[in-house]
């Protein structure tokens, strides 16, 4: 075995180096005389080297049966009650000493890509639709939020239902044309659908503002009252109402606690609905579609379902982005922000709910917290995608309760 994993390090450094010659091994230098060409094979040896020894190292772990283990048997056990951990600790945390503004906008932004990614679980995780474009529907609901609220004066109590419904109605206008199709054409469908409307609202520029964006987007208020320093003659200020000295804080901190509920609320929606007969009926066209047909159950209604609901949260999940950022525009809905979702799901263990919070907070969260790592992000995403599919290809916490359990026979 220690033969094969040397032979297999030398064939792994041998095609990184004929990969890297042409990419790293020249380069343009720049000079009075004009430009010419330089040589720099000593990054194509250290490519070739650090890939034949990770690679070696691979093979002798497997060789030794050393393999490091991320199966924790006993955590269905304790799934339940690191969830409610989790859920006070996230309750507490603007009530700790170091919670300050920033620390609580960054925990907001995670929030929203925890919210995207329990909405695309339904569709990915439980019904088993691989969606590149979930993005599209993130989009339509901020730019619902935005237009609902500038054009027609709506509150964002009204305009937030309303995004989640006209996203949802996207995600059925999606799902129409992709009934039959599976697996990979499906995910090239919901590519082009995500570049379809990104591309929609770069060009529509009387409507969406094109590139320029839509700015000014109306913050929400508790209870009609505003978090602005005054308010119009009649009226009160949040600071005025409850007797405190105004400050830009009270507004973050609304808004955090505002997309905790929002988020527990999908949790709590989607750990339900998985219980009723449309959530089984996802679970098993998702394992066998021919015998989900063959049970009398109609895909088409089920795949629909998928899309709608978890078009719905991703437009929940986007008019809120639209009112805390009070700017959006078309480049803020690129296809990398699919890959960041789906990554999220991947890498927590499709159909976890709390595994996809442990993936949020280290792929989105720690960029935020350390700066210097975010240039390295795609760097991170890869490395990660490569480990988890050598060691937990399901995920990190993919074992899942069965949704219904049978009793034992007398």
């Amino acid at each position: 075995m220690a033969r094969r994993a040397v032979i297999d390090a030398a064939l792994a450094g041998l095609v990184a180096a004929a990969l890297a010659f042409p990419m790293l091994g020249f380069r343009l230098v720049d000079s009075a005389t004009g430009l010419s060409l330089a040589t720099r094979f000593d990054l194509v040896l250290w490519a070739a080297g650090l890939v034949a020894l990770g690679r070696l190292g691979l093979g002798l772990l497997r060789a030794s049966t050393i393999g490091i283990s991320l199966s924790l048997p006993a955590l269905p056990n304790i799934r339940r009650p690191v969830g409610w951990v989790l859920a006070v600790a996230a309750l507490a945390l603007p009530l700790m000493p170091f919670a300050d503004r920033n620390l609580m906008d960054k925990a907001t932004l995670v929030l929203i890509y925890i919210m995207l990614g329990w909405g695309l679980n339904i569709v990915v995780g439980l019904a088993g639709l691989l969606d590149l474009g979930f993005v599209a529907f993130y989009a339509v609901g901020a730019y619902a939020y935005a237009l609902l609220s500038q054009n027609f004066g709506l509150s964002f109590w009204v305009c937030l239902p309303l995004a989640g419904i006209l996203a949802a109605g996207f995600g059925v206008a999606l799902g129409f044309p992709v009934l039959r199709l599976r697996g990979d054409y499906l995910a090239i469908v919901t590519l082009g659908f995500g570049e379809i409307i990104r591309v929609i609202l770069q060009n529509w520029q009387d409507v969406t503002g094109g590139p320029a964006g839509i700015s000014g987007i109306e913050r929400p208020s508790f209870f009609g009252l505003s978090f602005k320093a005054s308010a119009p003659e009649g009226q009160q200020t949040f600071a005025e109402f409850f007797g405190l000295d105004y400050s830009t804080d009270h507004r973050v901190i609304f808004l955090y606690f505002l997309i905790l509920i929002l988020a527990l609320l999908t949790n709590l929606f989607t750990l339900r609905i998985r219980r009723l007969p449309v959530g089984r009926a996802w679970e098993a066209l998702r394992e066998d579609e021919i015998a989900c047909r063959s049970l009398g159950i109609n895909p088409t209604l089920v795949k629909l379902s998928a899309f709608a609901l978890g078009a719905m949260f991703a437009g929940f999940a986007g008019s809120f982005f639209a009112t805390r950022q009070g700017f959006i525009s078309p480049e803020s809905f690129t296809f990398i922000e699919s890959a960041v979702i789906l990554a999220i799901v991947v890498l927590g263990g499709m159909g976890s709910q709390i595994g996809i919070v442990l993936a949020a907070l280290l792929l989105v969260g720690l960029p935020e917290w350390f700066r210097d790592l975010a240039q390295y992000r795609m760097l991170a995403f890869g490395g990660a995608m490569v480990l988890i599919m050598l060691w937990k290809p399901s995920g990190l916490l993919s074992a899942r309760e069965p949704t219904i359990r049978l009793g034992e026979r007398a």
